[in-house]
């Protein structure tokens, strides 16, 4: 195995980026054992530098009110991100994290009787939530180059279709598919569907054919687009998300809802990141610089994987992933679980240099290069 030192890792980085980060913490799982090297969490697509200072300053001046319903704070945070959309903060719809938001549209817009349409694989939170509602799951491949098949999603579309979710980027692959596409799909899908676009890691895309969804509620009344600060923002285990709806469709969604599920600690960090503009150009930098080296250090051993466009990669090791899993925590590192419709291909997040070279060399010794090819 060739080398890969902390410093290559460095160097494609912005160091004012990094001295812009500086306050945060990478954030590791905790072992069982006090005295063991603490675990490196590269399992499930979380930021390790987590949340900012103005968003930890926040959380901690909360407490202040923490006696307090978070009523206000909520409709302050619905203002926020409607005036982030040039939107109407009715349209807004929070939830305790994004996958609240997908179960939600799950019990507004499904039922007996009605089916769900998504790709495989792809984030499994919608086609689980339909299970409780009693509504079929139809799930279809992805193309050859990994990607959602929007014209046989469209076509499997009839009168029982209640939902359409497109991840986008896809989760676990890391895809995208371009915006005129998508337009083009929002046409042909029927308008007594509701399409969900989950864009949780839309802040870390650099492709230009890429666009949020965002500008076309208007167009689309049809359309929702899901959105979290648990990614580019860090905060995964505070638990902020949102979508953006027409009006209707928002309030069908809160008609489903539990009141105050989320923590005025959160909406408070929440309101601290929609003010710091720069904060998610500062954070895709650095995750976007690391994942870069990993994939040059991949391609120079030939290595193969699916060009990502979020925070974590998906490698072809040649065979079923799940030994591999065990095998990266016996050295201390935890990787993405086995997705049955893409057995032979291992998920890892992107984190910190060091995090990142580390994984780097377990895969070196656990797959040498001739078995993965």
């Amino acid at each position: 195995m060739p080398p890969l030192s902390r410093r290559s890792f460095a160097t494609s980085l912005s160091s004012a980026a990094l001295a812009a980060l500086a306050p945060a913490r990478a954030r590791s799982s905790p072992s069982s054992d006090a005295t063991a090297k603490p675990l490196i969490n590269l399992s499930s697509n979380e930021n390790p530098y987590g949340p900012s200072r103005s968003a930890l300053e926040a959380m901690s001046a909360a407490q202040s009110v923490a006696s307090r319903y978070p009523d206000a704070a909520e409709e302050r945070v619905r203002e926020a991100i409607a005036q982030h959309h040039a939107a109407k903060p009715e349209q807004i719809v929070l939830g305790c994290g994004s996958s609240e938001v997908l179960r939600l549209c799950d019990a507004a817009f499904l039922g007996p009787g009605r089916s769900v349409i998504a790709a495989e694989p792809t984030f499994e939170a919608v086609l689980h939530y339909a299970k409780v509602t009693r509504a079929e799951g139809l799930t279809l491949p992805l193309t050859p180059d990994f990607r959602h098949d929007l014209r046989a999603m469209a076509k499997a579309c009839d009168a029982r279709t209640g939902l359409v979710y497109v991840c986008n980027p896809n989760n676990p692959t890391g895809t995208i598919v371009r915006l005129d596409a998508l337009t083009a799909f929002l046409e042909q899908v029927p308008k007594t569907a509701i399409v969900v676009v989950d864009e949780a890691y839309h802040h870390f895309v650099e492709d230009k054919s890429y666009g949020s969804v965002t500008g076309l509620v208007e167009r689309f009344p049809n359309l929702v687009v899901a959105r979290t600060f648990s990614k580019i923002y860090g905060m995964a285990g505070m638990r902020l998300g949102y979508a953006l709806a027409s009006k209707q469709n928002a309030e069908a969604m809160r008609a489903q809802a539990s009141w105050s599920t989320v923590n005025i600690a959160v909406l408070e960090a929440g309101l601290a990141c929609l003010k710091d503009p720069e904060l998610p150009r500062q954070q895709r930098a650095l995750l976007n610089g690391s994942r870069r080296a990993l994939c040059r250090a991949l391609d120079k051993d030939g290595r193969r994987y699916i060009p990502s466009e979020t925070n974590f990669l998906m490698i072809d090791v040649g065979a079923d992933v799940e030994p591999l899993i065990p095998a990266f925590a016996a050295k201390g590192i935890k990787v993405g679980r086995r997705f049955a419709a893409m057995p032979q291909w291992l998920r890892v997040t992107i984190g910190k240099p060091e995090e990142t070279e580390a994984f780097y060399r377990a895969l070196g010794e656990l797959v040498p290069v001739k078995a993965a090819a």
